[in-house]
């Protein structure tokens, strides 16, 4: 069992480490490097969601793929679950073709989400999007591990003559590594 966790962090750190990251950080720049390198689109939907839905979504259609993410939650939040959507992408995820009976979203929800789509379409492409809990669990490692990347992106770097850079020189610091 240790073999198999290994190899899940090995695999969701080799995934994570791929995409570029642009800097400073944009959500909507990443995902459109995602999907240059897919060769598939993918569409950012802010979406209000109800309290008790999902908190995002993937949704797959035969033309592009989108990610749904609230507009009612913090923009840590936010970042969170569109990581973890992609990160639904990068592991190659489709889900399981629940049909629109395994679905578990009622017509109200689907409306709140997507208002200008059918109940019934919503349903039939959500039915297809249920992950298994491997597949959760990938996803939301991929998510933690770019946003790792992504702090390291925003952080602050010292420059050569700044109170820090100082500090290391006095006392021994050791090499701060810049990430390309």
């Amino acid at each position: 069992m240790a073999d198999g966790r290994r190899e899940l962090w090995r695999r969701c750190r080799r995934l994570a480490e791929a995409p570029a990251l642009p800097e400073p950080f944009d959500a909507a720049e990443f995902v459109a490097g995602i999907a240059a390198g897919r060769g598939r689109p993918i569409e950012l939907m802010p979406v209000n969601a109800p309290s008790g839905g999902p908190c995002g979504l993937l949704m797959s259609t035969a033309r592009a793929d989108y990610i749904l993410y609230p507009t009612n939650t913090t923009a840590l939040h936010r970042r969170h679950i569109l990581l973890h959507e992609v990160g639904h992408l990068l592991c190659g995820h489709v889900g399981s073709d629940a049909g629109a009976e395994g679905a578990a979203i009622d017509t109200a929800v689907s409306r709140a989400l997507m208002p200008s789509l059918s109940p019934e379409l919503v349903r039939r492409v959500l039915g297809r999007t249920t992950y298994s809990a491997v597949e959760e669990q990938e996803a939301e490692l991929v998510a933690s591990l770019l946003a790792q990347r992504v702090a390291k992106v925003q952080a602050p770097r010292p420059e050569p003559d700044s109170g820090m850079a100082r500090m290391d020189d006095m006392f021994g610091g050791r090499p701060r590594r810049r990430n390309p």
